[in-house]
């Protein structure tokens, strides 16, 4: 029907001030009172969803549930591998998670470690929900430890044989907690007054949008480029012969967040990447001038010039990172071919969606410039991958509706597309 935008007030304490006004904006568009029977939300209010994540062996289980943690949504503050030592839970006490993600150990293996950290944890006497998604054979154990201290949920281990990543379980449960738990973060008290549906942490919204999409038109990939930082979603399998040569596993779904990459309060990082002398030379010599008076939303010619520049490196740098790329090894029998990380070789749709792609005149040719060149390692999508926008700015607000009305979220997620 319509779309009310008023800017959020979670700064002043109340975010339902500014849902409020946004609801007004809407019905003064719409031309009358606006009724409802259901109100959804995505949220990234309270600077998002706080997580740290603990498993046994960095590239294994450690790394599987900060896969799980990522796509879901969360903002992670900490991820380590092993026995926890004093300085990491001295920083655990001092972030204050919204959720502890506890894993470690494939399924009847290794123990001892994911119990120690249990106890640890539940010594910190944080109160703080606890995801257990470890070593089957330890849950009657971690589940006596926190008895008491801090309420536990269990779901199936993220890593539960050698090569074999399990990171959807989790994610439902940490989106499921995050609801639960979204109220007690500062300014969110009377969110559940007027919200009666599920709330999602915006990130892991866009990523269900992405899946649901995925079923309709193939293997794609969505990149939102923020103020402060740059999101990128994959949702591909990858090919088979990239697929044989992988060191260890990637999710079918995976996302990024690159928290030094933004168009406004990570302007100056931007330009660091490509260094100040060198940017110069690109954009102009105005370049310190305009850096310096550039605003939250680019209006006039100059701003939206250097928003599209500052885009531009934030998205080939962060795709570049959530890349995988070929890699040659030498060995005893000689030089041999490995692939690392994500592939995004048979992505077949590129889609920008935030306020810079959605917004500044340029989206379309900023991502088309994430396609492989000859010559490049690097596995990302080939020149046949399609470039759309999400012109109605919708994604996280579609992935939110697919949990009821799929059909629905999908229809209006292609028309904002254009594909319909």
């Amino acid at each position: 029907m319509g779309q009310g935008v008023a800017p959020t007030t979670v700064l002043q304490g109340d975010v339902t001030v500014g849902l409020e006004k946004a609801i007004k904006d809407l019905e003064k568009k719409l031309g009358g009172p606006l009724k409802w029977q259901r109100m959804m939300a995505s949220s990234s209010a309270a600077g998002g969803l706080k997580m740290t994540v603990h498993g046994l062996v960095y590239d294994m289980t450690a790394k599987a549930a900060r896969e799980a943690a990522l796509g879901a949504g969360a903002v992670l503050y900490m991820t380590t591998a092993g026995v926890l030592g004093d300085a990491e839970l001295e920083r655990i006490k001092k972030i204050r998670p919204n959720i502890i993600l506890l894993a470690g150990g494939v399924d009847y293996g290794e123990k001892k470690t994911v119990l120690e950290n249990a106890k640890k944890i539940a010594g910190l006497n944080l109160n703080t929900p606890v995801i257990y998604a470890g070593n089957v054979a330890a849950r009657d154990e971690v589940a006596s430890i926190f008895e008491g201290k801090n309420k536990v949920f269990f779901v199936e281990n993220v890593y539960p044989r050698i090569d074999e990543l399990n990171v959807e379980p989790a994610r439902k449960v940490i989106q499921q907690v995050f609801e639960e738990h979204i109220v007690v973060a500062p300014g969110m008290e009377k969110i559940r007054a007027m919200v009666d549906g599920p709330i999602v942490p915006t990130p892991g919204a866009v990523m269900m949008a992405a899946v649901l999409l995925k079923e309709d038109i193939g293997d794609l990939m969505v990149i939102d480029v923020g103020g402060a930082t740059t999101d990128v979603h994959s949702v591909t399998e990858g090919s088979e012969e990239i697929n044989r040569m992988l060191l260890s596993p990637e999710p079918v779904a995976k996302r990024t967040v690159e928290g030094d990459l933004g168009v406004y309060v990570n302007r100056y990082n931007v330009i660091e990447i490509v260094g100040f002398e060198e940017a110069k030379r690109i954009y102009g010599e105005n370049l310190k001038e305009a850096l310096k008076n550039q605003p939250p939303v680019p209006e006039n010619p100059e701003e939206i010039k250097l928003a599209e520049f500052l885009a531009e490196i934030a998205t080939v740098t962060a795709v570049n990172r959530h890349a995988g790329e070929i890699k040659h090894l030498y060995g005893p029998t000689g030089r041999y071919t490995v692939a690392q990380g994500k592939d995004l070789t048979q992505v077949k749709w590129i889609i920008g969606t935030g306020g810079a792609f959605t917004r500044l005149p340029g989206g379309k040719n900023i991502l088309e410039k994430i396609k492989a060149k000859a010559g490049t390692k690097k596995l990302l999508p080939g020149e046949d991958a399609k470039v759309l926008i999400d012109w109605d700015y919708i994604m996280a607000s579609v992935g939110v509706l697919s949990k009821e009305y799929p059909a629905d979220a999908k229809e209006l997620l292609e028309k904002s597309l254009r594909l319909k």
